[in-house]
């Protein structure tokens, strides 16, 4: 099965010149995360480890909008990595410009805006992104969306730019919900399942329980999330620096979906690595689409 992590975040250690945005080690702990830079090196040996394919790079937003360190990693090992880039999500023009150049770049497969801290929580309603989705779907650029409270609001939207796709992140889970908590969160997302633009990333799971791993009092929401968008609109993902959080290892969080939740081979091909590729118009390589087919 060829397995590709939909969410892996990797950073530099902050310096005077590669300063953090403000408040970021106090988001980093809130939310899990290792605080010690994480390398590409050290991501790919761990993906070595746990026998996963490739991953998508997600620049952490606590290093701004930059996305040079995934570009380095992309460049040094292609076909391993690729990129959801950071786009200056409040400034059009730069934004636009960015958004031309990555629709050229081979390494970058889309974008990943953000909606769930303070400081950009509302810029989907008031404004400040409209110009992001018709200039996103004229250009093909996937995009990943992390916004909890705004289902409605991308529904409408995935309905205005039908050829627009967009990723939800982690089935839409309010951050720090856990438990029978999410079920709230995993059925808006998942009220979204006739628009066929519309994707989930089914990641960062054992961030949602406090059970024991495997987690399986969630299975059952996993399992409603499959059920209404079908597997081949769900994509597996780790968000990788916050599994030493709960003890786990990255093979872990394989073998939970492999092994310990009900999925049939069928689902997980889909789930595991065919169907973000096929999403994001990344060629499997020539062997893993003889096996998918």
């Amino acid at each position: 099965m060829f397995i590709v992590d939909s969410q892996v975040h990797i950073w530099r250690e902050e310096t005077p010149d590669r300063p953090w945005v403000p408040g970021a080690r106090e988001r980093i702990r809130l939310n899990g995360h290792r605080e010690e830079a994480f390398s590409w090196e050290e991501c790919m040996t761990l993906m070595d480890e746990a026998g996963v394919d490739r991953a998508l790079i997600l620049p952490p937003s606590w290093e701004g909008d930059r996305n040079d360190y995934a570009l380095e990693a992309c460049e040094a090992d292609p076909g391993r990595f690729g990129i959801m880039a950071r786009v200056p999500q409040n400034k059009p023009a730069e934004g636009a410009a960015m958004l031309r150049d990555f629709a050229q770049n081979p390494h970058i497969k889309g974008t990943r805006l953000t909606f769930h801290r303070p400081i950009d929580r509302n810029w989907m309603i008031d404004g400040t992104c409209d110009w992001y989705w018709p200039l996103a779907e004229e250009l093909g650029v996937k995009t990943m969306v992390h916004a909890p409270i705004w289902k409605a609001e991308l529904g409408a939207i995935a309905d205005r730019h039908p050829g627009l796709r967009i990723i939800i992140d982690h089935m839409g889970i309010m951050a720090r919900c856990v438990d029978d908590s999410i079920g709230y969160w995993v059925k808006e997302t998942a009220d979204l399942f006739e628009r066929p633009n519309i994707y989930v990333k089914v990641s960062a799971i054992p961030g949602y329980s406090t059970h024991p791993f495997p987690n399986l009092n969630i299975e059952k929401y996993v399992r409603e999330m499959v059920d209404r968008m079908g597997p081949e609109r769900c994509f597996w993902g780790t968000d990788l620096t916050r599994l030493t959080g709960h003890g786990l290892t990255y093979k872990d969080t394989i073998e939970q979906f492999t092994k310990h939740f009900s999925f049939t081979p069928g689902e997980l091909e889909w789930m595991m690595g065919r169907g973000i590729c096929e999403c994001l118009d990344w060629p499997l390589p020539a062997q893993a689409d003889v096996t998918a087919s």
